[in-house]
């Protein structure tokens, strides 16, 4: 079944929110390779001779990095490479998310180039940090220094972030104040939310992503620079594949239409950003700003600080 566009993009940024011009390797890299990456990996790539950014993506509680694939895919495919960890981690809490985060971070340097297609080089000069669900609470708790890394970030993402299950019950490491602009970063901030998020499923399971520890109060305590932009009908595990287990639709409350325009949506504006903040290329970023209907689905609200 085709999926059903509901906005219409303009020329001006559609390409963003299609898959780029880069056909993409998809490359498992196992921990006990010669490269001796730490973890799992994934790795994400163009195929095409050059040097490409890096974006460091930490998935969410129980779910398998494999499971992003085509979201990853349609980034790297933009002229990025992205490197995605795999921690199944039965704890609740983000401490080995982080731990295996910075870990991986501080295995890049050495070893990320072996494992990369003749001509494809990185670039960590300019390294970005992302995640979903528990994954951007790692994220933002590794941005926030709660593990030693020998490279800096210069860039965060948070796509759907979660904290807990609610706002007395914050999962440690306890980052969220309550307090507007608290987070101590210094790089610019892109949170993405659902508006689905937040409801329930069904009585059996509460909302995946509640209301006092979700992306809302992750925006709220970021300092400028800092974007937001809320995908309104669709849900906290609408970004992940198609073939992601039927079970990731059982458990979150799920949009109407299909996954891939929550995939477009979401990797687009990752990309936009992206593009932005590390390329000096602005004008896709500006152009959904000023108009959120060239973006596949309805973005509301949208909001952004620069000072």
């Amino acid at each position: 079944m085709a999926c059903e566009i509901i906005n219409t993009p303009s020329a001006t940024a559609a390409s963003v929110f299609d898959y780029g011009k880069l056909y993409v390797d998809t490359i498992p890299v196992k921990q006990g390779d010669e490269s001796s990456p730490p973890k799992d990996i994934l790795v994400f790539c163009p195929k095409v001779a050059g040097t490409y950014t890096v974006v460091l993506f930490i998935q969410g509680y129980l779910l398998s990095n494999t499971y992003y694939t085509q979201l990853l895919q349609h980034v790297a495919s933009h002229g990025f490479i992205v490197v995605a960890p795999q921690s199944i981690v039965l704890s609740p809490y983000s401490e080995e998310d982080i731990t295996s985060a910075a870990a991986v971070t501080n295995w890049l340097s050495d070893g990320l180039q072996s494992v990369l297609p003749t001509g494809v080089e990185p670039n960590l000069d300019k390294l970005a940090l992302a995640g979903h669900s528990r994954g951007g609470h790692a994220a933002f708790s590794l941005a926030l220094g709660h593990a030693e890394t020998n490279l800096k970030f210069s860039l965060l993402m948070g796509i759907d972030p979660v904290a807990g299950p609610s706002k007395c019950c914050q999962i440690p490491p306890k980052i969220l104040t309550y307090e507007p602009s608290s987070f101590e970063l210094e790089i610019p901030v892109l949170v993405i939310g659902t508006g689905l998020g937040s409801e329930q499923k069904n009585i059996l399971f509460p909302a995946c992503a509640p209301d006092g520890v979700n992306h809302k109060e992750f925006y709220n305590e970021c300092k400028p620079p800092c974007y937001h932009f809320v995908v309104t009908n669709y849900g906290h595990l609408d970004m992940l594949d198609d073939a992601a287990p039927k079970i990731t639709k059982c458990v979150c409350k799920n949009g109407t239409n299909c996954r891939e325009i929550m995939r477009k949506t979401t990797g687009g504006i990752m990309t936009a950003f992206l593009k932005a903040y590390l390329l000096g290329l602005e004008g896709d970023l500006k152009a959904i700003v000023d108009d959120p209907h060239i973006a596949p689905t309805k973005l509301d609200p949208v909001s952004y600080r620069l000072e």
